[in-house]
This record gives structure tokens, C-alpha cells and sequence, in this order.
């Protein structure tokens, strides 16, 4: 009988320490204000369409080309030219690589990304226009490789247009890559020209890749979008001659989900390029004529006044002659200048 309630006793005691033990220890009874997590669902990040276009998206991008092989198309005593390619999204873009002959630096030669204005697609050629341009920066000792944005000549793709596509952007970025991964050229110093609807596809990589060091733009077109309503531009690379065109039907898709340019709009803040230029470390030369009947002076200046406001270091030159390509009698003055500008920032 004493054994049975020995052992009846044993047993209330297991059961009150059990009792107190889960009162003692209980996350509720320790602290009141606990709550139990509540399951949630993570947002995952969806695609927003036409992100290619904005400064975002193209900063998150990772650039690495490769200059095909050059075959040798003419020689003097300044300077060889060469016709090459590199790739862009998985497209072959063709280009003219052109070389000082002159002994190299040490470190490479210092050199620019020559993206050419607008020409109908069909029509532009590697070797024909801005030969001029291209012979007087090399023979003053830069490499310049002029590239054949896609779709024009024999580069493969589709001609975007500038103003609403990333196409031109992407392909001038992995052209900068390419002469980076060239033993002759100093990767460290490699600067953009562009000129009329460039200015808007040299100032976005800008935007893109702010540590370029410098970048010359000559009669440039489209940096806030606001000045392209206000001024427009009398040539086709905005408005192509076919009313059917897949350039006009892209971009009138991305007007259907967008609207057309607003800048209260996040997604176009962040398509614009001058919301980006207190990031840019590098300089900005900036060349207009007063006479241009293609592109407004006004884009020009207005440029620069933005530049100045967020202060980042650029000179606007503008002439009273020359028009839209800066041609004679203001041709030589406004090369030698650029010349100059690449000379102190490369």
C-alpha cells in the first residue's frame, strides 16, 4: 500500500513539473506581445515592359565583345584601315577600324567609338561617309573604330531608330567592350563620338557607363525629350518612310503601354538620360552650327545648360557656318578641337 502511494506521489509530481515547465518556457507565457509569423508571399519581380529602354536596365548589363579579325583595306603613312566585326545581342556588327602607324604608346593607344548619324539603313555603306572625320582622328594618333549600327550595311539585325530603343546604345556599349579586349589599345582610355541622332545614343551609354572618360557630340539630337517636342527633327530616323514599318509598329506598341513621353512618368524618367548626368566622371564636348536645318542648335544648347547646372565638365562650341555636318569653312577648326578635347581626357 505505501509502495502505491509512493509511486501515485512520484507521478503528480512528474505531471506538476510538466505543467509549470510548459508555462515557464512557453514563448507565449514569456512574452506577451509574441505573435506567431503569418505565412506571406513574397512579390517576385516581374518584367516590365520596354525595361530595355531604360537607364536601369542597361546599367545592369554586362558588356564583354571581341573584335573580330581585321582584313586590311588600305594603308598610308598616318595610318591602316581595317574592316572587322565584334558581336551585340548575339548579332555580328561590322565596323571600320582604322590604326595609327606611328610607334604605340606603351599602354596602348588611346581611341573612340565613332557611331555615325542617321543614313537610310539601305543605303549606308562601311567605307563611305565620314572618312574624312575618321582619317583626321587617326592620323593624330587615335585608333577610331567606326561601327555599322544593326541593320545598316551588312551588320545583321533590325535598324531600331535612337529615340525609343536601347538597340544603338547596346551595340556602342559592346563596341567600347571590344576595343577594351584590343592589345593595342589602352583600355583605360577609350572615348565616344557620335553625331546628329548619336547625341542621343552617345549621351544614354553615357548614362549607362558613367566612368567613360570623354565623348565628343557633334549636331546632336534628343537628350530630355521634352526638347524633341519642342524642336523635332526634320529627317527619318524618327519617322521612316514606309507608314507600315516595324520601327513605326514598335514604337507604337510601346506608346499603347506607356503613353507617349510625360515626365511624370517613372518609366520615362527613367528612359531620359539628363536624370542620370550627375553620375557621369567623364567630359563632354558638345559642336553645333547656328545654319543646321536638321537638328536645332537649341538641343545643343540646352544640353549644356544642364551640364553646367549639375556640373559636369563640358564646352559647347557653336558656329555660324557649316550646317548640319560641320563642313567647310569650319570643318578643320572644329576637328582639331575635338582632337584637342580627346587629347587632354584620353
Amino acid at each position: 500500500m505505501l509502495n502505491f502511494k509512493k509511486k501515485l506521489l512520484l507521478l503528480l509530481l512528474f505531471i506538476i513539473s510538466l505543467i509549470i515547465g510548459y508555462f515557464l518556457f512557453s514563448p507565449t507565457f514569456t512574452d506577451k506581445n509574441h505573435q506567431e509569423p503569418k505565412p506571406t508571399n513574397t512579390p517576385k519581380l516581374t518584367y516590365q515592359p520596354y525595361q530595355e529602354l531604360t537607364i536601369p536596365y542597361l546599367r545592369q548589363m554586362q558588356f564583354d565583345s571581341q573584335v573580330g579579325s581585321l582584313e586590311e583595306i588600305s594603308r598610308n603613312n598616318n595610318y591602316i584601315s581595317y574592316l572587322t566585326n565584334y558581336t551585340s545581342d548575339e548579332l555580328t556588327i561590322n565596323g571600320l577600324l582604322t590604326k595609327p602607324t606611328e610607334t604605340q604608346p606603351e599602354n596602348g593607344w588611346p581611341a573612340v567609338v565613332f557611331v555615325h548619324g542617321y543614313i537610310p539603313p539601305n543605303q549606308y555603306r562601311t567605307t563611305e561617309r565620314y572618312q574624312d572625320y575618321v582619317n583626321y582622328l587617326a592620323r593624330n594618333g587615335l585608333v577610331v573604330f567606326k561601327i555599322d549600327l544593326r541593320g545598316h550595311g551588312n551588320s545583321e539585325g533590325e535598324p531600331s531608330g535612337a529615340y525609343y530603343s536601347s538597340d544603338y546604345v547596346i551595340d556602342t556599349l559592346n563596341a567600347y567592350s571590344a576595343l577594351q579586349n584590343l592589345d593595342f589599345v589602352n583600355p583605360d582610355q577609350i572615348g565616344l563620338w557620335g553625331h546628329s541622332m548619336a547625341g542621343n545614343i552617345i549621351l544614354r551609354s553615357l548614362a549607362a557607363k558613367p566612368d567613360i572618360p570623354a565623348a565628343v557630340i557633334w549636331a546632336g539630337s534628343v537628350f530630355t525629350y521634352e526638347d524633341f517636342i519642342q524642336f523635332g527633327i526634320d529627317d527619318n530616323s524618327y519617322q521612316p518612310p514606309d507608314e507600315e514599318s516595324p520601327r513605326r509598329q514598335k514604337r507604337q506598341k510601346l506608346f499603347d503601354v506607356h503613353g507617349r513621353f510625360d515626365p511624370n512618368s517613372n518609366f520615362w524618367s527613367e528612359v531620359t538620360p539628363v536624370n542620370y548626368l550627375t553620375d557621369i566622371q567623364g567630359a563632354i564636348q558638345l559642336h553645333h552650327a547656328v545654319n543646321d536645318n536638321v537638328v536645332s542648335i537649341k538641343y545643343s544648347q540646352n544640353l549644356n545648360n544642364k551640364l553646367d547646372q549639375v556640373g559636369v565638365e563640358n564646352e559647347l562650341f557653336e558656329y555660324q557656318q557649316g550646317g548640319h555636318n560641320l563642313v567647310s569653312p569650319v570643318f578643320s577648326t572644329a576637328m582639331s578641337r575635338t582632337v584637342d578635347f580627346f587629347n587632354r581626357h584620353l
